[in-house]
């Protein structure tokens, strides 16, 4: 973990901490199980970023302002996020085009939760199929 990532990591309550770092984990297992390459971690307006070069830019983050929840964000102009919820409108909840809000307090939905985090690494390769090939 690059260190001013670590950091912000750090700043977390310990509940959203621990969401993160799975989702953290999951974006990595999934970019080496599918053979995408480095995973390029950032900051990006002071949300830990994942990307490789064949996806779209994955950012997560929790907010003081809605402490039972975290955010995977999404680009919003692209299909991802209508793409989640056609697939798992009834298992997952969006804001917007853009985000994937976890609640803190239920357990992780793993399978719908990977499967979106896939499509968003292997997006460039996907986003001209229907329903991003899923």
């Amino acid at each position: 973990m690059k260190q001013s990532v670590k950091e912000r990591f750090a700043e977390y309550p310990e509940d959203a901490r621990s969401r993160l770092e799975a989702l953290r984990n999951m974006v990595f297992q999934l970019a080496e199980g599918l053979a995408l390459g480095e995973v390029d971690e950032s900051l990006k307006w002071c949300e830990p970023s994942y990307r490789v070069k064949t996806g779209s830019p994955i950012r997560m983050d929790w907010k003081a302002k809605t402490p039972n929840h975290c955010y995977v964000f999404f680009h919003c102009q692209s299909k991802l996020v209508d793409t989640f919820r056609a697939l798992y409108g009834q298992e997952l909840v969006f804001e917007g085009n853009r985000a994937l809000v976890l609640d803190l307090s239920q357990p992780m939905p793993e399978f719908a939760i990977k499967h979106c985090l896939e499509l968003a690494l292997t997006y460039h390769q996907r986003k001209h199929l229907p329903l991003l090939g899923a």
